[in-house]
């Protein structure tokens, strides 16, 4: 079922002459049905065709050539008959419940930003041996969201009978999703699910300078426990050996390239974080349907750190999407104060502005020379 994007009704954040050209993110407040929201949990379009042999090891460091080998291996495991007793998918009915299994029935890459744990997150989703319809693959954020569409005891049910169950970008950022994922993955473990997740924190510090973990260590051990932990090392492969990102346009640049561009959108970025406060982060990739690159005016320093993590979702989302942003204003990398950049979010604002640097440099042809 496609996603109903509605205007706003509001200009704000928009260009005044955006109704003539580029289409803007602020007049759209998509509706994504909760039956799409299973349907899509795929490896995202970035990540359509990778696998382990077009991921390339970093020959300095050795950790990344054992994961590839350590989860392919691991997807071979999977093949065979489900541990339910069915290879058939349940939506809406209830399989039978099968004993848990005394060793960890998960694999969790930890590693820093930029090494390739999304592809290889993806590469293991696409060789485990069993139809697209018996894995599951989506972020930490989608998969809270399915959740709160579906109910705790449906989701159970309509991903109890998979194969396997990807999740990117694992970060616990309050007790509730604590509890709940904890909850969630302790039921489809014991229905045979195996669970794969990707993170920049060791499960068991999930949580560390976020809230008080301490309160909730009962939990956070418990999910530790449901996976063994898959160190990658390395460098941020997006920036080995190429430029740096081209510095920021301006604002009539921006706008010219918006209208030369088929497809792009127009937005002043303040607008635009405003904007993104009334969607919620499971739909900003529905946000972004349909647009070929995304041209912000008037980029400045984000102000709180709410904002700043609704950000990080849309840099994700645009990144999954191979979105390219074309920007003035500050750089990038100047995005998140130091307070921020050495608080415990501080992985999840390194990442963005890695994956938002990348996607500026993809944005650099779309200014005429």
């Amino acid at each position: 079922m496609p996603t109903s994007l509605s205007a706003s009704g509001s200009t704000h954040g928009r260009s005044p002459i955006a109704d003539a050209g580029p289409q803007s993110l602020c007049a759209r407040e998509p509706r994504v049905p909760a039956e799409r929201l299973v349907a899509e949990m795929v490896p995202p379009p970035r990540f359509d065709s990778v696998r382990f042999d077009t991921y390339v090891p970093d020959p300095t460091q050795p950790s990344q050539a054992e994961a590839v080998s350590t989860l392919s291996g691991f997807a071979a495991g999977l093949g065979g008959a489900h541990a339910s007793g069915s290879g058939k998918r349940r939506w809406f009915s209830r399989a039978p419940k099968a004993a848990a299994p005394a060793a960890p029935r998960g694999v969790y890459l930890d590693g820093g930003y930029g090494v390739g744990k999304t592809h290889l997150l993806a590469s293991l989703w696409h060789a485990t041996p069993a139809e697209p319809a018996l894995k599951a693959f989506g972020t930490f954020v989608e998969l809270t969201n399915l959740v709160g569409a579906l109910g705790f005891q449906q989701t159970v049910e309509t991903l109890g009978g998979h194969r396997l169950l990807c999740i990117d970008e694992f970060e616990l950022d309050d007790p509730g999703d604590t509890v709940l994922v904890s909850s969630l993955l302790s039921r489809l473990v014991e229905r045979g699910v195996a669970l794969a997740a990707t993170s920049n924190t060791l499960p068991g510090k999930l949580g560390e300078g976020r809230f008080a973990a301490v309160d909730f260590l009962r939990e956070i051990q418990g999910l530790s426990a449901h996976f063994r932990p898959l160190r990658i090392d390395g460098q941020d492969y997006r920036h080995r050996g190429l430029p740096e990102a081209p510095a920021p346009f301006s604002d009539e640049q921006v706008t010219k390239a918006a209208y030369a561009t088929g497809g792009a959108s127009l937005d002043d970025f303040p607008g635009l974080l405003d904007h993104l406060a009334k969607v919620h982060p499971s739909r900003y990739g529905a946000l972004t349907e349909g647009v070929s690159a995304v041209c912000l005016t008037d980029v400045v320093p984000v102000p709180d750190q709410s904002t700043a993590l609704r950000l990080v979702v849309l840099a994700d989302r645009l990144y999954d999407r191979e979105i390219p942003v074309l920007a003035s204003g500050v750089p990038f990398d100047r995005l998140f104060s130091d307070d921020m950049l050495n608080g415990g979010y501080r992985k999840k604002y390194f990442r963005a502005i890695s994956r938002l640097t990348a996607l500026a440099r993809d944005a650099k042809p779309l200014v005429s020379q």
